[in-house]
């Protein structure tokens, strides 16, 4: 009986996630949308200034910076990867 709660407490926790093939693509929209949403906040607010407008006209920004910027990490990243790995030695 226990192997059962332990298969249904599996089937559980995989239920409504993606597969893990979809890593490079999954990792690139929450990149592209934290990284653009955090620059359209502070580009506005620098010509802006900070005042009660900010959020909204950083929303307008946000509206063409977050499919720019998730394209853009979906292309640059196979050259980042290799570029981690002529830098980091891993394991020695």
């Amino acid at each position: 009986m226990q192997n059962q709660s332990s298969s249904n407490e599996t089937t559980k926790r995989k239920v409504g996630k993606l597969p893990a093939k979809l890593t490079p693509v999954v990792f690139a929209f929450y990149m592209s949308s934290i990284m653009a949403l955090l620059m359209c906040l502070i580009i506005t607010a620098v010509h802006q200034g900070i005042n009660k407008q900010l959020i909204p006209e950083a929303f307008i920004a946000y509206k063409v910076a977050m499919p720019a910027a998730f394209i853009c990490v979906l292309m640059v990243r196979p050259v980042v990867m290799a570029l981690v790995k002529r830098t980091v030695s891993i394991g020695h």
